[in-house]
């Protein structure tokens, strides 16, 4: 069955043709192309900053707040949310993409090495659009608006819900999301294997939004984010149990491909854990 569907995910990528690949060479993206993510058995972890030993595997390592790191087997990284600290590790990242509504989640001073900074919001009155193809890795975003701080009105393209296209999954993080994707923009987003979601229920979404926005994704792995303390994060574990399995681990990483997404719906929860330099 898996090589079945393997096969059908790589007919499908040759053939897609979405409409950026109308308009120029862009790489056509796969995780539009297939809306049904591949069932699996089994998943694994452990923390370092290696890149996973299994070729079609991604490592995710939870650093802090919303940031996450992403690896690939062949050692292409993704910080995302990056605001300017990582830990003690002298890591750098091939790409940092970032939000503004909060300093958390973006710096003006981004480390200088880091080839590509992707910056989530527009200028207010256009998006910023961004479809990074690093061969191993696809970046892209679906722009989202946020609330402004100035007039308690909305500020236009204030946010970016980032896309990781890597090792066959679709890896989507929300950002610091204020409001349910429309229609056009989860038709944007596509089929997301790995979603990491803010479940702070207040300064994000409210949580029976998040719940919402988590329940129509279906996402293989959800793994909760911008949680301050236990109580704001059992609440969304509880309201979430009904439908995926719940799973609370000690660890801060986990490593992920297709074949080894879990059969049903799961949320797992990672410690987040800053880059140390002895690892």
């Amino acid at each position: 069955m898996r090589n079945v569907f393997s096969l059908v995910l790589a007919v499908a990528a040759l053939v897609w043709v979405g409409p950026a690949s109308a308009q120029d060479d862009r790489r056509p993206s796969h995780c539009i192309a297939i809306a049904d993510a591949a069932p699996g058995i089994e998943y694994l972890h452990k923390a370092s900053l290696a890149p996973p030993a299994d070729p079609w595997s991604v490592r995710i390592r939870y650093v802090a707040h919303s940031m996450f790191l992403i690896q690939e087997a062949g050692g292409l990284s993704a910080v995302t949310d990056y605001n300017g600290f990582l830990g003690s590790a002298d890591f750098v990242p091939d790409v940092a993409t970032m939000n503004h509504a909060h300093s958390s989640h973006w710096t003006a001073m981004p480390d200088p090495r880091i080839p590509h900074v992707l910056r989530g919001w527009g200028d207010g009155r256009e998006a910023s659009e961004h479809f990074l193809d690093l061969g191993a890795m696809l970046v892209r975003n679906v722009p989202t608006d946020i609330r402004s701080p100035w007039d308690d009105g909305v500020e236009k393209f204030g946010n970016s819900i980032f896309v990781f296209e890597v090792a066959g999954l679709c890896i989507g993080h929300l950002g610091h999301l204020h409001h349910e994707p429309d229609a056009a923009q989860y038709a944007a987003l596509g089929r997301i294997d790995v979603l990491m979601a803010a479940v702070d229920g207040g300064l994000t979404v409210d949580l029976p939004t998040m719940i919402r926005i988590v329940k129509r994704l279906k996402s293989s792995i959800v793994l909760p984010m911008h949680w301050f303390g236990d109580g704001t994060l059992q609440a969304f574990l509880a309201a979430m149990s009904d439908e995926f399995v719940i799973d609370v681990r000690d660890a801060s990483s986990l490593e992920v491909s297709l074949r080894t997404l879990p059969d049903r719906p799961t949320v797992v929860v990672l410690r987040p854990a800053f880059l140390r330099a002895d690892e």
